[in-house]
């Protein structure tokens, strides 16, 4: 699409070149109607191309919106959430919540007395733990304020049963972000539910399945001792 300024600049070339004739350079208020006319049309070209271009903006954004292209930034409460009796899988939890839009921020919050295995966990499945000396909600309620004013933004989801997250949640919903809440019974606030514009409540299809994983495993520790195997039977071949 061609900018307008060089469409009008153009057009006002060609009549001040017509202007400079020997036929039209007596009449003094031709060319001078041209200039005006030069500033008239550039502004009025500016004005109608940032219309424009503000319009087409808007269009793309409730075309992306209605496709569920949201911007998510998931906060996951590890110390309420990432429990046995939940046994939560967070490759299940970031598929359900492509459905809305793409992942931006993932984070999984956790506390001083977070396992080594359950951060290497953490990390290994793409998410990025944040490990907190104090309290891990009061660390997780700043962060999720402050992506309240993050313009790339547009959807918080929090993975909690907590109440503590109200203020964050009313902040967010002020600014006109959505917001997601997934949760688990029991424990799981009520007054977070009735604040959130989605809600999703964790049952077994959330669940890591225990025997798939230890399958896994297995074939994992099987692939290393064949390879451990292959190199031996090599070593053994190259000695005299």
């Amino acid at each position: 699409m061609k900018s307008p300024h060089k469409v009008i600049y153009c057009y006002l070339i060609i009549l001040y070149k017509l202007s400079s004739c020997h036929i039209y350079y007596k009449y003094i208020p031709f060319r001078l109607t041209v200039l005006v006319n030069y500033f008239l049309l550039l502004n009025v070209g500016e004005i109608m191309w940032k219309k424009l271009e503000s319009l087409t903006s808007k269009i793309y954004e409730k075309a992306r919106k209605r496709k569920g292209e949201h911007r998510i930034a998931l906060l996951i409460d590890g110390p309420n959430m990432l429990r046995k009796e939940f046994n939560i899988d967070l490759d299940k939890i970031r598929e359900v919540l492509s459905e809305f839009g793409d992942i931006v921020i993932g984070r999984v919050y956790l506390n001083q007395y977070a396992s080594d295995k359950l951060i290497e966990a953490v990390i290994n499945q793409g998410f990025e733990p944040k490990i907190s000396a104090g309290d891990v909600d009061v660390e997780m309620a700043v962060d999720a304020t402050e992506l309240v004013f993050n313009p790339n933004i547009d959807t918080i989801a929090y993975v909690t049963r907590d109440a503590d997250f109200l203020p964050a949640i009313r902040k967010a919903k002020e600014r006109g972000k959505k917001v997601i809440v997934i949760g688990a019974e029991p424990g799981f606030s009520t007054a977070l539910q009735n604040i959130a514009d989605y809600v999703i409540k964790i049952g077994e299809e959330f669940q890591l399945d225990r025997e798939k994983l230890e399958k896994k495993k297995k074939n994992k520790f099987l692939k290393v001792e064949e390879k451990q195997k292959d190199k031996e039977e090599t070593e053994n071949r190259e000695e005299p």
